[in-house]
């Protein structure tokens, strides 16, 4: 018997789910305080306003990663559009813009992302929503 066989394999731990959602969700946490702050001192309303968003934008596009593959590639889209939409026009509404202009924002890159994401999984899936084999 070989000694190497007897080794037990050792589990890896990866961040892949978590590496990308994590470091977006730092630098927007990170981004809108400082809109928010304006150049004055920085309060501790300002610090939660980044904690909570970062926490909430890296939980939806990990949520979105992980579990999006079960939706069809146009709910899927909607999905990914609806979220770059929401985190662009809370952003911009953080500077004092006007909730409509805040709002047109939001759905003109909701809009275009959407698109962009749906021609993205259009392109890389079969009939069935698999991946196209290459």
């Amino acid at each position: 018997m070989a000694a190497h066989a007897a080794v037990p394999a050792r589990r890896q731990l990866s961040t892949h789910g978590w590496g990308v959602p994590v470091t977006l969700g730092i630098a927007y946490g990170l981004y809108a305080p400082v809109i928010v702050r304006d150049g004055g001192p920085l309060t501790w309303g300002q610090l939660w306003l980044g904690l909570i968003s970062a926490v909430v934008l890296a939980v939806s596009i990990h949520t979105l990663r992980r579990y999006g593959g079960r939706l069809r590639r146009e709910l899927r889209a909607v999905a990914w559009g609806a979220l770059t939409g929401i985190a662009i026009g809370f952003l911009y509404s953080l500077s004092g813009a006007s909730i409509y202009s805040s709002s047109l924002l939001g759905l003109i890159v909701a809009a275009v992302n959407g698109g962009a994401a749906f021609y993205l999984f259009y392109t890389h899936e079969d009939a069935a929503g698999r991946p196209a084999p290459y």
